[in-house]
């Protein structure tokens, strides 16, 4: 065989395998634009869950107070309706933070796909493999959809996955009647759930929840949320 076959018989077993490769990343993807999954690779992984089965505890998003939907837009992804699934500045300016970087950029698509599929951690690998993914929760799921899994699979509190558990375990009522307040509290734990607790709020949790409620303000409050509507029609 010449060279030239050679390489063109490696070309072909390259496409394939790159092929091969994106149907299965579809195929992983694509059911939860329909279906809430059973459980997610953070869930799996706690040692402190009640349950593992994520759908045990499901919340449809109109089920979720809006004002809980924007407070964790307002605090952890304020440019959600309108990324591709990364927010560049946001990256830059936390990369060029005296110090260095001190804090997490991920969107909240980033954070469903690490939640979903993945392990904690902070190698090149798993980051480029959450970035791969996160491309295609991008392309194959409508925003409110990301929201409303984000909202469903995130952790709260130890052991606590969930707005439907955590509205219930710490404010004794479903997520559809959280306040303002209670929404804030509940996004101000979530870049360390572990640690900052809603059911014993630092100072500094409070603070933040109070900066989440004056960002809800400047985004506009609930009217925000309609440009989530309108990516629903473009998909």
């Amino acid at each position: 065989m010449t060279e030239q076959k050679k390489k063109r018989v490696w070309l072909r077993y390259l496409l394939i395998a790159i092929l091969s490769v994106m149907i299965l990343t579809v195929a992983l993807v694509l059911p939860l634009r329909w279906l809430n999954p059973l459980t997610t690779a953070f869930i799996l992984s706690d040692d402190k869950v009640e349950s593992v089965w994520a759908y045990q505890r499901w919340a449809a998003l109109d089920e979720i107070a809006p004002m809980m939907q924007m407070a964790v837009i307002a605090s952890e992804d304020q440019k959600f309706p309108d990324h591709y699934g990364f927010d560049f500045e946001q990256l830059k300016k936390v990369l060029l933070a005296s110090g260095g970087p001190s804090r997490g950029a991920s969107t909240i698509s980033q954070q469903l796909t690490k939640n979903v599929y993945l392990w904690s951690g902070k190698s090149f690998f798993r980051k480029g493999v959450e970035a791969y993914l996160t491309l295609f929760v991008e392309l194959l799921l409508p925003k409110e959809r990301i929201l409303e899994l984000y909202l469903n699979v995130v952790e709260f509190g130890p052991g606590v996955f969930g707005v439907e558990h955590a509205s219930e375990k710490f404010f004794q009522k479903p997520p559809k009647d959280l306040s303002r307040v209670e929404a804030s509290l509940l996004a101000a734990v979530l870049p360390n759930p572990k640690k900052m607790l809603v059911s014993k709020p630092s100072p500094y949790v409070y603070d933040r929840a109070l900066d989440i409620r004056f960002a809800i303000r400047n985004l506009g409050g609930v009217n925000y949320l309609g440009q989530l509507k309108k990516q629903k029609i473009n998909k």
